[in-house]
């Protein structure tokens, strides 16, 4: 069977150099934070091209770092895509704020711009765009719009380590970039892991001592603070994965160039990437009429596939109390009931993706 994504190749190749990146944390037991997480810091700002990085345990600790140091917190909101993992809304929620989703574009399938304003109250504090399976949002549109009304842009760079928006790299473009390091994203952890990229030291000294249980100096507490540093133990293995990110991206556009270029099945709708954008094919997802049955069909030719996201965030059962309804969202509904995403990394050969694109061309849908 034809993994999703198979993280044991990544290992078995790089496996050495991992080991004794671990094997230099554990002679020095520099398990919480420490040297081995700054430096991974100060290469990752400058992969990114900004002043600061701040290492934290995971993806969403990151988005809600970014919006409490911002000073966002109860009796605000924050517009927030319908269609999109629910860590972009929870980093919201965590500070006591309320998400408000607005649905995303019938081809990009991220924010609307022109969805947004209808939304903006005077609550509103800040604008969250995710740059969605690696494809970076519309970001001029998004910044025009928070600019007339005085409100942050946040970018959600989850899935998106090393794209470009008009030749730039993505957590460079807003107030703050939060990625996320989970296994399977474009740079992983061996567990858990994420970052805040931003240009000013005020947010940078925020979000360390927020990080760090308020602390500046240990046992002396100027904030409530919270757990959320960067494991030593992960920080030498994003060092050790950092170093082959380039070469993954490269390998990750060939293969989803490929895709778009020669899956030509007229049931497959795929997402649509501007001109003025160079995604990271973090996920390479289509949508079809009966997802289920495209996924039984894949999976039956030795092939994985599953679907990203299956739920819209407007209807998560931990969000019914902010009164959303069917309807309220079409365009992420719709993807949410038609998306099938397909089996893309790195270390997969062009036979493999040769594969991948026969299975797409041959489904005929039920009708087969």
């Amino acid at each position: 069977m034809l993994k999703r994504i198979d993280l044991t190749r990544d290992y078995r190749k790089h496996r050495e150099e991992y080991l004794e990146a671990i094997k230099k944390v554990c002679e020095e037991t520099a398990f919480s934070g420490g040297k081995y997480a700054d430096k991974f810091d100060k290469e990752f700002a400058a992969f990114c091209g900004v002043p600061y990085a701040v290492g934290v345990n995971n993806g969403t600790s990151a988005l809600h770092c970014a919006i409490a140091a911002l000073g966002i917190g109860s009796g605000d909101e924050v517009i927030v895509p319908a269609n999109t993992y629910i860590a972009t809304a929870w980093g919201v929620t965590y500070t006591g704020a309320t998400p408000v989703f607005v649905d995303c574009t019938p081809d990009t399938w991220e924010i609307d711009p022109d969805k947004i304003e209808e939304r903006i109250t005077d609550k509103t504090k800040a604008i969250i765009g995710v740059h969605l399976y690696g494809q970076p949002f519309e970001f001029n549109k998004v910044k025009k719009i928070a600019d007339k009304y005085g409100l942050y842009v946040v970018e959600d760079c989850a899935q998106a380590h090393g794209a470009l928006y008009e030749a730039r790299k993505v957590g460079t473009l807003g107030e703050m970039g939060c990625f996320s390091f989970y296994p399977g994203k474009n740079l992983y952890a061996f567990g858990e892991g994420g970052s805040v990229t931003c240009k000013k030291e005020e947010y940078y000294d925020y979000m360390t001592t927020m990080k760090n249980q308020g602390c500046h100096v240990r046992y002396y507490h100027d904030m409530i603070g919270y757990n959320y540093r960067l494991e030593g133990m992960q920080g030498a293995v994003l060092s050790v994965g950092l170093k082959y990110l380039p070469e993954w991206t490269q390998r990750r556009r060939v293969i989803g160039r490929r895709y778009i270029r020669e899956i030509t099945n007229p049931l497959f709708t795929m997402q649509s990437h501007p001109e003025n954008t160079d995604p990271v094919f973090h996920l390479f997802v289509v949508t079809v009429e009966d997802p289920d049955d495209l996924i039984a069909y894949m999976n039956g030719k030795g092939m994985e596939c599953n679907k990203h996201y299956p739920v819209p965030c407007h209807l998560q059962k931990a969000y019914a109390h902010l009164g959303y309804k069917e309807g309220d969202c079409p365009n992420a509904e719709h993807l949410a009931g038609h998306c099938v995403t397909l089996p893309l990394f790195p270390e997969m050969t062009d036979e493999e993706v040769t594969m991948v694109i026969d299975a797409c061309n041959r489904y005929k849908g039920k009708a087969r």
